[in-house]
């Protein structure tokens, strides 16, 4: 006699843009039925990898309750995730913010190159004196 596997039935609630929520079921322990694990910071309207938090709460011991919403189609919605896939999501914004911060320590970096080398043109052209400090 073969032991069967245990089954688990799990319920993950997603609200559609419309508005809509559905139930989506899906079973633990069977091979190829597991649900794949949901990108957060993907948009599921656009495509776009720019999807961020407007709210987020704890919605029971393992489960966050997260709006989000997508700047490229204007897209927002509310679900009820879980643990891990806050945690993936967690670590993409903070990836994203990272990413901006370096951008933007380049961009300040070139106007301030460039100012400087405005400031030195100006006074080898004598078009700052002393009257102007």
């Amino acid at each position: 006699m073969s032991a069967q596997p245990e089954h688990r039935q799990n319920v993950r609630r997603v609200v559609l843009p419309s508005g809509k929520a559905i139930d989506v079921v899906y079973y633990d322990g069977r091979p190829g039925c597991a649900a794949p694990r949901p990108e957060l910071h993907v948009c599921g309207s656009c495509g776009s990898e720019l999807v961020y938090p407007l709210d987020w709460q704890e919605a029971g011991s393992v489960h966050w309750q997260v709006t989000l919403r997508c700047p490229n189609c204007e897209w927002a919605g509310t679900g009820v995730f879980e643990q891990p896939d806050v945690e993936r999501f967690d670590q993409e914004l903070d990836r994203g913010t990272a990413a901006l911060v370096r951008d933007l320590k380049r961009l300040v970096r070139a106007n301030m190159e460039e100012q400087v080398e405005r400031f030195a043109q100006a006074l080898r052209d004598d078009h700052i004196v002393p009257d102007d400090f």
